[in-house]
């Protein structure tokens, strides 16, 4: 939709969001600087316990439901919205050892 290709955020919208990623990704980036040449193991369960104790996921979806709002969710042609179609060919991780398509070679 001509709508949604271009969608505006306020400042505060913004800095909230870049807060949130700045938070998560400093973070994992700290950790594995932390654990480099250490323990994997140890590694491993100090990024889940980041990830469940510090609420990563409720904070990605808080992130996605300030973008998502955004945009006209309209259906088109084919019973669909904009962000529906574009998160259409995704691919989610299902089991051990899944790799997302864009890191497929």
């Amino acid at each position: 939709m001509e709508e949604n290709k271009q969608i505006m955020l306020i400042g505060n919208e913004a800095l909230e969001i870049l807060k949130e990623i700045n938070l998560i990704l400093v973070s994992l980036h700290d950790m594995g600087s932390y654990y480099m040449n250490k323990d994997t193991i140890e590694y491993e369960k100090e990024t889940t316990r980041f990830v469940d104790e510090w609420k990563v996921t409720n904070r990605l979806a808080k992130i996605r439901g300030v973008l998502s709002e955004k945009f006209d969710n309209t259906l088109g042609d084919d019973d669909m919205d904009d962000l529906e179609r574009a998160m259409e060919g995704l691919k989610y991780w299902e089991k051990p050892g899944d790799i997302p398509n864009d890191l497929v070679e």
